[in-house]
């Protein structure tokens, strides 16, 4: 539900700041076809499960397009 150029604005960040040392872990897990234990580590550090999943789903996408390139 955010606008073009909220979203724009976040993408250019993401491109200039990486990813958090946490996020970094995730996607080596989800690679590794560590699901759960991604899952708990998210949730950790996110507070909700709510939260957790779509952060997996974020990371996951990431992960897919990399593949694409």
């Amino acid at each position: 539900a955010s606008s073009k150029r909220t979203t724009f604005v976040r993408s250019i960040v993401r491109e200039v700041v990486g990813f958090a040392p946490y996020e970094r872990r995730v996607m080596e897990l989800i690679k590794n076809s560590k699901d759960k234990r991604a899952k708990k580590l998210t949730k950790k550090r996110l507070g909700t499960f709510l939260r957790a999943k779509k952060k997996i789903e974020e990371l996951s996408s990431v992960i897919a397009e990399s593949r694409r390139h």
